[in-house]
């Protein structure tokens, strides 16, 4: 009862059910009106309606205006009458893209240059070690780090199938030895890394605290990029001035 409870409570469950629930109120109101109004207005209403059950059930602010905009998005959409094959072959290039999100929540982030001088000065210069970055993406922060710091062994696991094909073709054209998996980090062992880098959001933070507490050996160093982890104040905090203006938070277990 608690796995279906837990589930039902996952984002993209909800979302589902807010605009499903949305849907069924606008029919009803569209069957019981006296007033004539046409796809876009009706799909105006369900959006409005949609956006009122998300914020009721306590979701994240931003999911408010996709609530809002998806039914009136579609609607516009269709009517372009495109082929339905540019539909199939969108939504299989994004779940390539962006794996099992809808369950995960973690999107698919990039890691800026800024990131990668700045993870470099914190690597051992003279001893050998290991690092591994939990969802490494397209492998581009492991390939740099690898030249630059050949002393060191590097691990990434990426969940998400076309990101992951990328750093394999990248490690075979570019000869580096970044040694990277395709699965589930959440299944991983980290007891046998010295280094461990994640850019993944602030849902999934605690619960790697946990992972983190459990396995990392003592000494070792946990970098997030972008995210805290709730309670626990970091060793260190740097600042960037990329793009997206990150913070890396250290943490020596």
């Amino acid at each position: 009862m608690s796995l279906l409870i837990s589930y039902i409570r996952l984002p993209s469950i909800l979302a589902l059910l807010s605009q499903i629930s949305s849907l069924t109120i606008t029919i009803c109101l569209a069957m019981a009106a006296d007033f004539p109004l046409n796809f876009i207005e009706w799909s105006l209403v369900q959006g409005s309606i949609a956006a009122f059950i998300g914020y009721q059930l306590k979701m994240a602010a931003w999911w408010i205006p996709i609530h809002f905009l998806f039914m009136p998005a579609l609607v516009a959409i269709l009517s372009l009458e495109l082929s339905p094959l540019w539909f199939s072959v969108s939504f299989l290039l994004l779940f390539l893209i962006y794996g099992k999100t809808y369950q995960t929540q973690v999107p698919l982030y990039l890691s800026s240059q800024d990131v990668t001088r700045a993870i470099t000065s914190l690597l051992p210069t003279h001893q050998r070690f290991t690092f591994i970055d939990l969802g490494s993406g397209c492998g581009g922060l492991l390939n740099k780090l690898s030249k630059t710091h050949t002393q060191g062994t590097y691990y990434g696991i990426e969940a998400a199938t076309l990101p992951f094909l990328i750093s394999k073709l990248r490690n075979l054209l570019i000869a580096t030895k970044c040694n990277i998996k395709w699965g589930d980090f959440w299944h991983h062992d980290l007891s046998h890394y010295d280094v461990v880098y994640a850019y993944l959001s602030p849902v999934p933070m605690e619960s790697l605290w946990e992972k983190v507490r459990q396995e990392m050996r003592p000494g070792s160093l946990l970098i997030s990029n972008t995210f805290k982890i709730p309670g626990v104040e970091p060793e260190k905090c740097i600042q960037l001035n990329d793009f997206s203006k990150s913070t890396l938070y250290i943490w020596r277990i």
